[in-house]
């Protein structure tokens, strides 16, 4: 993969570069960083760091229309430098297109293993809906197959709620992928509390999803099975009306002397029915 990334920067519409020390303020984040989360003890020690030995490897950014810079890679390197104090800061100056700088930014993040699964799939939805591009477009520049860009966007689809507390709780992808087999955002909560709760592993959790679809789809089936018979018995009133009867056939014999009067009223049936008091003993 490292290769194919490779070709891939080098084969993207780069036209010049230069290595210059740029004023920071006059660095503008990128809008298409994928990296949502910086973990702000870790940016300290960079910063400690660079104080100690310097700005060892200088940030990528791309010349604006206006005369300012448009950061391509080196966020967290741009963070420490400005809690460093510094003024100033070594950068390697493109002439880049605006999608290269958004899909350089990916890929430079990609190399991360500390990349956020949320945050990947986020960066290619972003490149896909304000860059037209198809996935498999992505996928070729990136150097993937589609089927991976397909299968990380299907962990969006999950409620924000949801996703939210994946990142809370440092929840794996295949967590979330477990959850996409259950469309109901309520379930997907209480399974996910439960995994917290009960420390579940992936494959615990797989088990967990299973036998939660099978009892919500038998207590589905019950419900149809129910509501079709009530649906049935509801479509001829004559059978409400013969149970009726039969009661005060029943009352008859019993020595009572009910009354049942019905009659139509109103585009229904009415339906009277008089009981005497049990005679006292």
């Amino acid at each position: 993969m490292q290769a194919q990334n490779t070709r891939n920067r080098r084969n993207l519409r780069m036209r010049e570069r230069e290595v210059a020390r740029i004023p920071i303020d006059a660095v503008r984040p990128n809008p298409y960083q994928p990296r949502r989360f910086f973990v702000q003890e870790a940016l300290e020690e960079l910063c400690a760091s660079i104080k100690q030995y310097g700005l060892l490897q200088p940030i990528s950014v791309r010349r604006t229309r206006d005369g300012c810079y448009e950061l391509i890679a080196g966020e967290r390197r741009l963070r420490a430098c400005r809690m460093a104090g510094m003024t100033e800061i070594d950068a390697i100056v493109f002439s880049a297109f605006e999608q290269d700088s958004a899909v350089i930014a990916m890929m430079e993040n990609l190399q991360r293993e500390n990349l956020h699964y949320m945050e990947e799939a986020e960066g290619y939805q972003s490149l896909i809906r304000d860059h037209g591009l198809s996935q498999e477009d992505l996928a070729r520049r990136l150097g993937k197959n589609q089927s991976t860009i397909a299968n990380k966007m299907r962990i969006l689809k999950l409620p924000m709620a949801v996703k939210r507390m994946l990142v809370q709780y440092n929840l794996t992808e295949r967590h979330a992928r477990a959850l996409l087999r259950l469309h109901d955002e309520e379930m997907q909560l209480k399974i996910v509390k439960l995994i917290v709760q009960q420390n579940l592993n992936v494959k615990a959790t797989e088990d967990l999803v299973e036998r939660t679809l099978t009892r919500m789809y038998d207590m589905e089936e019950a419900e149809t099975t129910k509501s079709a018979k009530i649906s049935g018995f509801v479509r001829d009133t004559r059978l409400f009306v013969n149970s009726i009867k039969t009661v005060v056939r029943q009352m008859s014999d019993a020595g009572l002397a009910p009354k049942f009067v019905s009659s139509e009223k109103d585009g229904g049936l009415e339906i009277h029915v008089w009981i005497p008091n049990f005679p006292k003993k």
